[in-house]
C-alpha cells in the first residue's frame, strides 16, 4: 500500500488495518442457511472519537419475511418468540432489507478509506453464512463484508472475561444486560457492539495498541 493512500484512511481504519468494523445479529427460523428463513437482522456500524475509543455511530434493523419455501422450526421460534407471520412486524423481504443494510455500509466503509466492512458478531460464523446465504438468493452483488474473515466476540470476551456467554459476558464488562430482551436482533447486536467496544478500548487503555505502531 502506498503512503499516500496509508494517509488517506482514517484513525478507525489504520486500526483495523484497512477494515470497518460492523456489528451483525440475525434471529432465524433455523439453523441451515441454505433452508432455514432469514427472520430479523441488525447491524451497528462502529466509528472512533479524537482520543482513538470506538463507539457505535449507527444501529439498523429489518424484520424479514420468510423466503419462499424457507423452512420454519417451531422449536427455533419458541426460542426467539418470533411470529413470522405477524403483520405488525412490517417485515420487508430479504432483498429490500439488504439494500437497506449494506448502502449506509459502503458509505460508512468510504467514508474511512476502508477496504471493506468486517462482520463482528457473537459466534460469527451463524451469522456471516446466513448473511451471505441472504445475499446469494436475492443476487446482490454489493456485498460490503469480507467473504470468510470476521471479528468472534465468542473468542474476544473467552480471552477478556474467562466466559463465552454473552450475558454473562457482558456482566463481566460491566455491561447491563437484560435476559428478557435478549435473542432480538436489535437488542443482541447492541449488546456485542457494547462488549467488542469495551474490549477494543480497554486492550487500548492497558497499551496494547497505539497510533505510532503502524
Amino acid at each position: 500500500m502506498s503512503e499516500t493512500r496509508h494517509k488517506e484512511r482514517s484513525p478507525l481504519a489504520r486500526r483495523f488495518r484497512g477494515f470497518l468494523p460492523v456489528v451483525i445479529d440475525v434471529e432465524c427460523g433455523g439453523f441451515n442457511k441454505d433452508t432455514d428463513a432469514l427472520l430479523e437482522i441488525a447491524a451497528a456500524i462502529i466509528d472512533m472519537d479524537d482520543d482513538g475509543q470506538i463507539y457505535t455511530e449507527q444501529t439498523l434493523q429489518f424484520n424479514i419475511e420468510p423466503f419462499p419455501g424457507s423452512n420454519l422450526d417451531p422449536a427455533a421460534l419458541a426460542f426467539t418468540g418470533i411470529d413470522p407471520h405477524n403483520p405488525l412486524r412490517n417485515a420487508v423481504s430479504e432483498d429490500e432489507a439488504l439494500k437497506a443494510l449494506f448502502s449506509p455500509i459502503r458509505k460508512a466503509v468510504k467514508r474511512h478509506g476502508c477496504n471493506r466492512a468486517i462482520m463482528v458478531a457473537h459466534n460469527a460464523t451463524f451469522d456471516h453464512g446466513f448473511l451471505f446465504a441472504a445475499a446469494e438468493r436475492v443476487g446482490n452483488k454489493r456485498n460490503p463484508f469480507h467473504p470468510f474473515s470476521t471479528f468472534d466476540t465468542v473468542t474476544l470476551a473467552g480471552l477478556a472475561y474467562g466466559h463465552t456467554v454473552l450475558a454473562k459476558a457482558c456482566q463481566l464488562g460491566g455491561i447491563p444486560f437484560e435476559s428478557s430482551e435478549a435473542h432480538s436482533a436489535l437488542y443482541d447486536t447492541e449488546k456485542t457492539a457494547e462488549l467488542f467496544c469495551g474490549i477494543v478500548n480497554r486492550w487500548k487503555a492497558m497499551g496494547g495498541w497505539q497510533e505510532d505502531f503502524l
